[in-house]
């Protein structure tokens, strides 16, 4: 006999005849499209505290339809992307290369984690440091669950500006993660930076390397883990993030398939306009440069002239951004009738351009259209970065052919002892010179801006590349207009034979500074240079350390002032005066030391330019009346700043 089956039993009503809570949302939501749903709970819900995030608002239908068509419009374009970096790839596009490891790193990586691991003090020593903080961690993390005060166990680095959303500090989940975060940073480079057996040359690639891989795993860089794009999601329904997805597809396409990260508004300047717009004219132009001779602003003028040679890497107009901080500009309110190098930005054409074209075409050539120019046969000159790097070169050769057309030097954040150089001796090892020179064979013998770029780029990677994936990705942001930004992403172009002299002979070999550099038949030496010298570093900079400076002051013959400048490698050096910002020391003696030094100098507030003027000036301070472009022997060609600068990468 069939069993009897048990009908299921019914629901009771909702009493006083009322329908559940959820039903009543619902009827509501559907009597009242698009009306937004953040109201008070209905009775017997879940207190909002209880709940982790808010509930998500109702989307209307016109919300809806514009992040799907966003959405599909992303889709499309991707498809359309990949299916043309997949043609490329499949006929052998040597610029889609994979390169899993750039920096040829893994060997240097395993040897450091194969000794960390065969060290067992080393090992518990920085385990029994995680646990311990963590232990602190979580006790903290409890006080603050219960609404009583915890101080932190960790903090992060002065100056780390990830952590600025108040929910980092204020809410408990988000507090712990963070200096959950930190502890697992700090026990990761614990290890690396106390491993044994390991040379100095490694041990600064794999704390580059390791640096970069905790960057990219930092919990601001990802949707779910960052308070403010959780806030702009909920905000805009969504659509940050389909905004984020076509910022994402629109740098891709615009690098060609290679993300061209953006990181400011580049039609929001305009050079010769807003950017480098001191008046001047441009007198002489040749293959490898043009010569700008800026117009006084004063009746009479300093009988010398200065002559700046800015680095080759970058546009010089980072001397002449706006005009309340333009040094160009300052130098011409203080009387000085002033030249500069604008360098080409190279092609193919260029590719076999050497270190000693850009000596006797660029510099030297200069010097004589100041004397054509002006009927002054010395000028000072000044050398900025890698601009630097040349003038010290230039003065040893100079030195010893008997050429005496510069009276003075002043160096700008410049090396020529490159036995501390900083964070990019990471790139210099023979690895990482078969890939640039595979990279320019690739782009027809030169390395173009882009790769520049991101070569710096990641030298302050949280602020100058994660930033802007949060911010342009994540929170479906545009990039503003900012000056400065606006320059560092107008890179120039490298010339190959050029560009690996540069990185082997100072970089790798350090060639000047121990005598071994050879140029013009000419082994050169700095101990030969006794004109005045003025060495100005920065104390933060991170590509031309103080330390690397100081050493580089002490090679001439001659005397030499060293001073620092607060800030780092670009604001320690473009500090107007009428900025009233950071502060530079001064010592006139030159001891062993750059500790001796700094303990023997004076610190002084504000900018260093004027210390500077008065050190010009104590050399030569003959006045002669005011000098117009074209006053002279040359005619000008084109108003300032020329042609050259204009051309972008």
């Amino acid at each position: 006999m069939a069993e009897k089956k048990t009908p299921p039993k019914r629901k009771k009503p909702a009493p006083s005849g009322k329908k559940p809570a959820a039903k009543v949302a619902a009827a509501k939501r559907a009597s009242k499209p698009g009306q937004d749903a953040a109201k008070p709970a209905p009775t017997g819900a879940a207190p909002a505290s209880e709940t982790p995030f808010p509930a998500l608002p109702a989307a209307d239908l016109e919300t809806l339809e514009t992040i799907s068509r966003n959405v599909m419009q992303s889709a499309l374009k991707s498809q359309k992307l990949m299916a043309d970096m997949m043609r490329r790839s499949l006929e052998g596009d040597p610029a889609l290369t994979p390169q899993a490891d750039p920096l040829h790193a893994s060997p240097e990586l395993a040897q450091t984690w194969e000794n960390v691991l065969g060290d067992p003090e080393l090992l518990l020593q920085a385990q029994s440091d995680l646990y311990r903080g963590y232990l602190d961690l979580w006790a903290g993390a409890t006080k603050k669950m219960l609404g009583e005060d915890a101080p932190p166990v960790i903090e992060p680095e002065k100056g780390d500006k990830r952590w600025r959303a108040p929910e980092w500090t204020e809410h408990p989940m988000f507090d712990a993660m963070r200096q959950s975060y930190l502890l697992n940073q700090r026990f990761l480079l614990s290890l690396v930076n106390n491993a044994k057996g390991i040379d100095e040359e490694t041990r600064r690639k794999v704390n580059f390397v390791t640096r970069q891989m905790i960057d990219a795993m930092s919990p601001t860089n990802f949707a779910l883990t960052n308070p403010d794009v959780l806030k702009a999601t909920f905000e805009t329904k969504g659509e940050n993030l389909s905004r984020g997805l076509m910022n994402l597809v629109n740098d891709l396409e615009r690098g060609n398939g290679r993300l061209a990260l953006t990181q400011t508004d580049m039609e929001g300047f305009e050079v010769g306009k807003d950017l480098a717009a001191t008046p001047g004219d441009v007198i002489y132009r040749n293959a490898v440069m043009e010569l700008i001779q800026y117009a006084p602003t004063t009746d009479t003028v300093r009988q010398r002239p200065i002559l700046i040679a800015p680095p080759w890497i970058n546009k010089f107009y980072i001397m002449d951004m706006r005009p309340q901080g333009s040094l160009i500009r300052w130098l011409t309110e203080q009387g000085f009738t002033v030249f500069l190098i604008s360098w080409v930005n190279p092609d193919q054409s260029m590719k076999d351009a050497t270190f000693e074209d850009y000596i006797r075409q660029g510099l030297f050539q200069a010097l004589e259209c100041v004397e054509q120019a002006t009927g002054e046969r010395q000028v000072d000159a000044i050398g900025y970065c890698i601009g630097g790097t040349m003038l010290g070169s230039a003065l040893a050769l100079m030195a010893a052919e008997k050429d005496d057309r510069i009276a003075s030097a002043t160096f700008f954040a410049a090396q020529l002892d490159f036995e501390l150089a900083g964070e990019l001796l990471v790139f210099i090892d023979d690895e990482w010179f078969k890939e640039i020179g595979r990279l320019m064979d690739v782009q027809g013998g030169v390395l173009d801006g882009r790769t520049m770029a991101d070569t710096f780029n990641m030298l302050r990677a949280n602020d100058l590349v994660w930033s802007f994936v949060i911010n342009n990705y994540l929170l479906g942001k545009t990039p503003q207009a900012f000056d400065l930004l606006y320059w560092n992403a107008d890179q120039t172009r490298m010339p190959k034979t050029l560009h690996l002299y540069y990185l082997e002979r100072f970089y790798k070999n350090n060639a000047l500074s121990k005598g071994e550099l050879e140029l013009g038949g000419h082994r050169l030496d700095l101990k030969k240079v006794k004109i005045p010298v003025f060495m100005q570093a920065s104390k933060e900079d991170h590509i031309a350390p103080a330390d690397s400076v100081y050493r580089s002051a002490r090679l001439f013959g001659g005397k030499t002032q060293y001073m620092m400048a607060g800030s780092g490698h670009i604001a320690g050096v473009v500090n107007h005066p009428d900025a009233n910002k950071y502060q530079h020391w001064i010592n006139e003696a030159l001891p062993e030391s750059r500790e001796e030094w700094l303990s023997g100098a004076k610190e002084n507030p504000g900018s260093w330019w004027p210390h500077w003027k008065a050190w010009l000036m104590t050399m030569n301070d003959t006045q002669v009346p005011a000098r117009k472009p074209g006053g002279g022997k040359l005619k000008p060609i084109c108003p300032a700043p020329g042609e050259y600068v204009k051309v972008r990468s």
